[in-house]
C-alpha cells in the first residue's frame, strides 16, 4: 500500500438486519436466517427490514420504478455516508457493483414482453447494471466519479480495490465502495439449481460452508447490500485500516469452478500479504459458498500460503447465505465488527482454536471464472 487507507464507515442491509447493533447481535446468535420460498431455501430480509425498503420506495415517485437491488444500494449508501459524516460537497467517488443487477425487474419486464411482444418504456434504463451507482449518486447528490461493474461474486471486493486505486492516484480523497444484490427471483434460483450447487438440506444447518466433510452442495442465495467509506490516512472515525489488497485470476477449466488448489486465491492472498508475516494474520473470513469443490479449493489455497500456521477460519454464509456480488463487502463488515469487538465468530462444526487476539484479518472473495480478491485489514 502506498499510503494508509481507512474504512471510516460501513453499512449493510441483509437478513441480519440494517443497524450495527442488531447485525452484531445476530452474528453472535446460534440461529441461521434462512427460510423457504416456493420450496427453496433462501435468505430474505426480515419483515421490519423490508418495511425500511418499502418506505424508501414510496418516498420518491421515481423510486417506485426501481429494482430492489437499487433500493438496497441507496439505503445502505445513505447510512454509510451519514456515519462517516460525508457531505455532498465532498464530491466523493462511488463504485458499486452487482453480479446480476436488476434481476426481479428484468424478469418482470421480460415476462410482459413474452406476453405482449412489446417492451415497456422504462424496461431498458431501469435494468442496466450501471443503474445502482447512477441512482446512488443521484440520491446522494455527489458530483464525483461513479462506476459500476460486474465481476460475479467478487464484485464488491473489486469495488474496494478500485476505490483504493483512485485514492492512491490522488484523483479523489474519499470513495464509497460496495455491492448490492437482489437475486431471490425464480430464474436466478433456477440457474443455481441447474448448476447442482443449491442446498437441499433438511436439517438445522441448510448451508454447511466450511464443513469440509460434507457430501452435498449447500449454497443458498441471499439478498443484501453493503457499502464502505474509504478515506486516505487515519482519522478519529477509522474502524479499520486496509493494509494490503490482492487479486488473482486463473485459466478457466470450467465455467463455474476453481482449480483444485485455487491458484487465483493463492495469488490474491500472497499479493495482499506483501511483506507482512503470514503468521501475523489472526483470522480469515473465507468466501466458501457451501459447495464441496469451492470450499475445499479455497482451503487448499490457504494451506499453501499459510503452511503450518493456518489462521482461524470463519464465514457468514452458514448464517446468511451467498449474496453474490455483495457478499465480499458483507464479509468486510463481519471482519470490521470482529476487529472492533475483539470477538471471534466461530464455526460450530469446524475443529480449530479461537485466536488469542484479533489484530489482522484477511477477507477473501471469488467469482465464476476464477477472479479472486483478498483484502488484509488491521485495527
Amino acid at each position: 500500500m502506498k499510503q494508509p487507507i481507512s474504512i471510516t464507515a460501513i453499512s449493510s442491509i441483509s437478513p441480519l438486519g440494517f443497524d450495527t447493533e442488531t447485525i452484531w447481535k445476530n452474528y453472535q446468535s446460534e440461529s441461521h436466517f434462512f427460510s423457504k420460498k416456493e420450496g427453496n431455501w433462501v435468505a430474505q430480509l426480515q419483515e421490519h427490514t423490508k418495511n425500511e425498503i418499502d418506505s424508501l420506495r414510496h418516498s420518491n415517485s421515481k423510486y417506485k420504478q426501481l429494482d430492489d437491488s437499487v433500493l438496497f444500494g441507496i439505503y445502505s449508501a445513505r447510512q454509510a455516508i451519514k456515519s462517516a459524516g460525508w457531505d455532498t460537497k465532498d464530491n466523493f467517488g462511488i463504485n458499486i457493483g452487482s453480479s446480476r443487477g436488476a434481476t426481479g425487474l428484468f424478469e418482470t419486464y421480460f415476462e410482459d414482453f413474452l406476453e405482449h411482444k412489446k417492451a415497456q418504456t422504462l424496461s431498458s434504463p431501469t435494468t442496466t447494471l450501471g443503474n445502482i451507482s447512477s441512482w446512488v449518486a443521484h440520491d446522494l447528490q455527489t458530483k464525483g466519479p461513479e462506476i459500476s461493474h460486474s465481476i460475479t461474486c467478487s464484485t464488491a471486493l473489486h469495488a474496494m480495490l478500485n476505490g483504493v486505486a483512485w485514492l492512491n492516484s490522488g484523483m479523489c480523497d474519499k470513495f464509497l465502495v460496495g455491492g448490492s444484490e437482489a437475486p431471490l427471483t425464480p430464474f436466478t434460483i433456477a440457474q443455481m439449481k441447474a448448476l447442482k450447487i443449491y442446498s437441499k438440506e433438511s436439517d438445522n444447518r441448510p448451508c454447511k460452508a466450511l464443513d469440509f466433510s460434507k457430501t452435498k452442495n449447500t449454497m443458498i442465495l441471499s439478498e443484501a447490500a453493503a457499502m464502505a467509506c474509504l478515506e486516505i490516512g487515519k482519522t478519529n472515525k477509522t474502524l479499520a485500516q486496509i493494509e494490503g489488497i490482492g487479486y488473482g485470476t486463473e485459466l478457466l477449466e470450467h465455467n463455474a469452478s476453481l482449480s483444485t488448489n485455487a491458484d487465483c486465491f493463492q495469488r490474491s492472498m500472497a499479493m495482499a500479504l506483501g511483506d507482512s508475516n503470514p503468521d501475523d494474520v489472526d483470522v480469515i473470513v473465507t468466501h466458501t459458498p457451501g459447495t464441496i469443490k469451492g470450499d475445499l479449493a479455497e482451503h487448499n489455497a490457504i494451506k499453501a500460503i499459510f503452511c503450518n500456521k493456518i489462521p482461524a477460519l470463519t464465514t457468514n454464509k452458514l448464517k446468511v447465505g451467498h449474496s453474490l456480488g455483495a457478499s465480499g463487502l458483507l464479509s468486510i463488515e463481519m471482519a470490521v465488527l470482529m476487529l472492533n469487538h475483539q470477538t471471534f465468530i466461530d464455526i460450530p462444526y469446524l475443529e480449530q482454536s479461537s485466536p488469542k487476539k484479533i489484530s489482522k484479518i484477511m477477507i477473501n472473495a471469488v467469482g465464476f471464472g476464477g477472479n479472486a480478491v483478498s483484502v488484509l485489514l488491521s485495527k
